[in-house]
């Protein structure tokens, strides 16, 4: 557009061109409005001026002709400048058109004032000459139909009507007023219409709407607005009312938000980010910090939910930034903020020396504290709080916010609270306050995550310093200032290299803070101090006084004892003297601690008694054991009873008496030592190894008899299976190898108890030891019987192998034959799988005692156990047997025999094990049931060199390997008997 200053002749001759439509033109007014061919029309309104669809048709037409009329006018030429100033009036022809159609809608309105339709159709024709043609947006989807206010400012200015080509506000001020007071008309006959007020305010978000419209007077119409439509209809106001106060900026835009948040909070947050970043305004960060820290405070009760989804803490967080980015403008300085936390100190003291008593004498009175407001129907009313005001211009005690806000509320994000706060305290320059404010992070603060986001940011604000001051020194000329500058970078830089040396012990700090029971890391604060005694000294009393002994973890005791340790040996270093006196006060304190584990008490008193032996104190390590072993009144106490404590248990520690024993066998006399394991036993707290030492004891200084009665037998005693068995079993051996066969009365007695109460799966060992004893000491006859009785008595897969040691004594001492009823036994008890190998067993011994047709029953016993797949090795033994004892029918019957057993076994699961067997075995399994790799009498002649070993009468051919399952079938032969019958093979299928 050209400049007013260049054009003024030409905005003096446009300007004069307006008013159009005030007053309302008239064929008496304005004579061209009216054509002859309109005489016609006037006359039908004139009869019937009552008829709504004769005023609609007549509008309708003329606007058909004014578009298609505009339509021819597209090619002339106007000027740019005209185009630009009179936008949809810059021909004759539509300023004309306009006042017809104008003159024909107020007609139309004098009877019809309250149609909607009428009005408007009438509004949108103006504003279509004033506001330029309207460009439609071309939207998918539809709308939420009550969307949150958030969501609806977001399609609204997606929504908002654009314009193209607009009439200029300064030369066609005229029709713009009266586009204004025809809306302002509408109202007047329709003002419940809330399509009518939004059609209204969107001419104030038009590009060209005069200033003096889009301002005062729109806030004056949205204001309207809302008090003339009903509170359900407000929302669609409020949209338009808000977005139009975020493009005005300034103070309009404060004022209009606190309107509505007053109603709906919901927006609070889109507030405060319009107070940060204002249009044609200056920030109010003060402002915005305070909503932002009434926010959370709400969120943290429940009374406020974000829309943004922000948990209470990222408002508070949020809140921070601000601080942060705003110091000076939201917070107070050191001075005030030590006023103010004085001040609120001594608040907190008064109300609590004012605080009420809950109940007196029983009764209910008031919830302690002060009172509460509240309002007239009873509802509490929070106080009134500066902090939460963002028109209050009192600054922010951000120490104390944080404090209270966010390390009181959120413990696990102490880390970026700490930071928060020293980072607003270096924003302000404040640097010694920040280093104040990071000391105490890294003090307070109990996770380690959180220690290493103060701790980095503590050595980041460090190195920016430093960096700060190397920068100053450059640009310094005056050497005063150099020198200083320089002394403070020296200390900086020496602070820093402190702070990187503090990090072990500030880290394990936060680790004591987070568990003061835990006793590794109060080893780890020992091992810290490395050979500085003074503090090892003084970490390992602050430590134990620490403690406490029913919430430590594991091995509490070993820290008592290290510290003994520590003055045992002089110190870390061990240059100072041994001080036994103060190491005997420290485990004489341990001795009264009520650990949790009886064990761990047990190692104090017996750790004294080596440190006593280390320092060849004997009789003072006897004492302190018999201190510790001090048996009480009533031993009728149950060792894992945790109520009790482990004083009170600690007469049952195994533990203590293993080591009283240890150390009486050592330093003790024979009958001192006696006493002690008898005590063990009288307590009831003996194991096994116990006993086996107590009778290795006894043995050691020739008390034979002594261990075998007293010790052995009450070790069995005490113990049942399977723990006796041990006791049994050396008892037994050593019995025997003192007493050999002198007292085999008693040595049978012995085994006879042994076996009476022993498992199945226990008594194997005992039954062969018994045996032996009785072949090398007693009668055959007896040790056969023992053989006999652990065949039936062993647990089921020990039986085999007794049965084998059973035959191979029968035959060392009666001969094979009396090994027969063994095997018929064996046969009978034995599972199916071991069952086949002791027939194998059996039918080998009748071969040897030549009974040929007994072993061939038992391998046709013995054969419904084997599977032809699966154990290969039983059919290839009774084949051989065949072959050399047999005959063919012997063989045929064999043959008929195994294809009955391979049928037996053929099933899918049975096929699927002897393919697993066979994998295991490294056999191999035919691809088909009924087929054999080879001829097995064929294979066998072969390897024997010699002919087949059964030939068919007048036959003179040898046999060939063609038959199925390894059948010896004979080749074709041409016979001398015409009368010889000819027998198949396949007759034995």
């Amino acid at each position: 557009m050209p400049s007013v200053a260049s054009n003024s002749a030409s905005y003096a001759e446009l300007s004069s061109i307006f008013p159009l439509t005030h007053p309302v033109p008239s064929p008496l007014t304005h004579p061209d409005l009216l054509t002859p061919k309109d005489i016609h029309r006037e006359e039908d309104l004139l009869r019937n001026p009552n008829s709504f669809r004769a005023w609609w048709t007549v509008l309708q037409a003329t606007r058909e002709s004014y578009v298609a009329q505009q339509k021819l006018e597209r090619g002339l030429e106007i000027p740019d400048e005209i185009r630009t100033l009179l936008g949809p009036l810059a021909t004759p022809s539509a300023r004309l058109n306009l006042q017809r159609l104008t003159y024909l809608y107020e007609s139309a309105l004098v009877n019809f004032a309250g149609s909607f339709k009428l009005w408007k159709s009438y509004i949108l024709m103006r504003m279509s000459f004033v506001c330029g043609r309207q460009v439609i947006k071309k939207r998918a989807g539809g709308k939420k139909k009550l969307p949150e206010m958030k969501d609806a400012l977001e399609d609204e200015a997606e929504d908002l009507e654009e314009w193209d080509g607009p009439l200029d506000p300064i030369v066609g001020w005229e029709e713009w007023k009266g586009l204004i007071a025809v809306f302002e008309r509408a109202l007047m006959y329709l003002p419940k219409l809330p399509r009518l007020w939004l059609m209204y305010t969107s001419i104030f978000f038009h590009p060209a709407c005069p200033s003096i419209l889009c301002h005062t007077h729109a806030r004056r119409t949205f204001d309207r607005a809302l008090r003339t439509l009903p509170p359900s209809l407000h929302a669609r106001i409020w949209t338009r009312y808000l977005l139009w106060a975020e493009r005005r900026g300034g103070s309009t835009t404060f004022a209009v938000y606190r309107r509505y948040l007053s109603v709906d909070p919901s927006l609070s947050e889109r507030y405060a980010q319009l107070l940060l970043n204002p249009v044609n305004s200056d920030p109010r960060p003060l402002e915005a910090a305070k909503l932002l820290l009434s926010l959370a405070r709400k969120a943290s009760k429940g009374e406020y939910t974000s829309p943004e989804d922000k948990s209470p803490y990222q408002l508070l967080e949020t809140f921070i930034d601000v601080v942060e980015k705003f110091s000076d403008q939201v917070g107070l300085d050191v001075e005030e903020t030590l006023e103010s936390n004085k001040a609120i100190a001594e608040a907190e003291e008064v109300a609590e020396e004012a605080s009420e008593p809950a109940s007196i004498d029983g009764k209910l009175i008031r919830v302690g504290g002060p009172p509460v407001p509240v309002t007239a129907n009873g509802d509490a009313t929070r106080p009134y709080d500066p902090d939460e005001d963002p028109l209050n211009p009192k600054k922010l005690n951000i120490e104390n916010i944080i404090k209270k806000d966010g390390l009181g509320v959120y413990k696990d994000q102490a880390g970026r609270l700490w930071a928060g706060l020293a980072t607003y305290w270096i924003k302000r320059a404040e640097f010694d306050r920040a280093k104040e404010t990071f000391e105490s992070g890294l003090k307070n603060v109990l996770t380690v995550r959180d220690f290493n986001q103060i701790f980095d940011a503590y050595g980041e604000f460090g190195q920016s310093l430093m960096d700060a001051l190397m920068e100053n020194l450059r640009d310094e000329d005056d050497e005063e200032e150099i020198a200083e500058t320089e002394k403070e970078l020296d200390q900086q830089m020496k602070d820093f290299e402190e702070l990187a040396d503090r990090r072990p012990f500030l880290l394990n700090d936060v680790m004591i803070r987070r568990n003061s029971n835990d006793v590794q890391e109060w080893e780890k604060r020992v091992a810290l101090w490395g050979e500085d005694d003074e503090k090892v000294a003084e970490t390992y009393t602050q430590a134990l006084e620490t403690i406490n002994p029913r919430k430590s973890t594991p091995n509490l005791h070993r820290l008592y004892i290290s510290f003994a340790r520590f003055y045992e040996e002089g110190g870390v270093s061990g240059q100072a003297e041994a001080d036994l006196s103060s190491a005997r006060k420290i485990l004489e304190k341990a001795t009264k601690v009520n650990f949790k584990s009886v064990d761990d008490l047990a190692e104090i008193w017996c750790e004294w008694a080596e440190m006593e032996l280390r320092h060849d104190n004997y009789d003072e390590a006897i004492r302190v054991m018999q201190r510790a072993a001090a048996t009480p009144k009533n031993t009728k106490v149950n060792y894992h009873d945790h109520a009790l404590s482990a004083q009170a248990r600690l007469f049952k520690s195994l533990k203590l008496w293993s080591f009283y024993v240890d150390l009486e066998e050592s330093i003790g006399t024979v009958e001192s030592t006696k006493a002690v394991y008898d005590k063990i036993l009288e307590l009831r707290i003996a194991n096994a190894q116990i006993i086996v030492n107590y009778a290795a004891f006894l043995e050691e200084n020739k008390y034979f008899e002594e261990s075998f009665k007293v010790v052995y037998e009450r070790g069995v005693e005490l113990f049942t299976f399977p723990v006796s068995f041990e006791i049994w079993n050396i008892y037994l051996s050593k019995f025997i190898k003192r007493y050999g066969g002198t007292k085999l009365e008693r040595a049978r007695d012995l085994f006879e108890q042994a076996l009476e109460k022993c498992p199945a799966k226990s008594c194997k060992p005992i039954f062969l030891m018994y045996a032996k004893l009785e072949e090398d000491h007693g009668l055959a006859k007896r040790a056969m019987s023992i053989y006999e009785r652990a065949t039936q008595l062993v647990n089921d897969e020990d039986k085999f192998e007794m049965y084998t040691i059973y035959i191979a004594k029968a035959t060392e001492n009666f001969g094979l034959p009396a090994t027969r009823p063994i095997y018929e036994r064996a046969i009978e008890v034995l599972p199916d799988r071991q069952t086949a190998e002791m027939c194998l067993r059996f039918a080998a011994l009748e071969r040897k005692l030549g009974e040929i047709d007994r072993a061939r029953a038992i391998y046709a016993h013995a054969s419904q156990f084997c599977d032809p797949r699966t154990n290969p090795r039983f059919w290839n033994e009774w084949n051989a047997f065949e072959i050399e004892t047999g005959s063919e029918d012997t063989f045929r019957e064999m043959l008929r025999i195994k294809r009955s057993v391979q049928a037996q076994f053929n099933t899918e699961a049975s096929y699927l094990a002897a393919q697993t067997m066979a994998a295991r075995t490294g056999g191999q399994v035919d691809k088909e049931d009924n087929e054999e790799p080879m001829d097995a009498m064929a294979a066998a002649e072969r390897q024997a060199g010699r002919g087949p070993a059964f030939v068919a009468a007048k036959s003179t051919a040898a046999p060939r390997a063609d038959g199925e399952d390894g059948e010896a079938t004979a080749a074709p032969a041409v016979s001398t008997n015409a009368d010889e019958i000819h027998i198949s093979d396949d007759e034995d299928l």
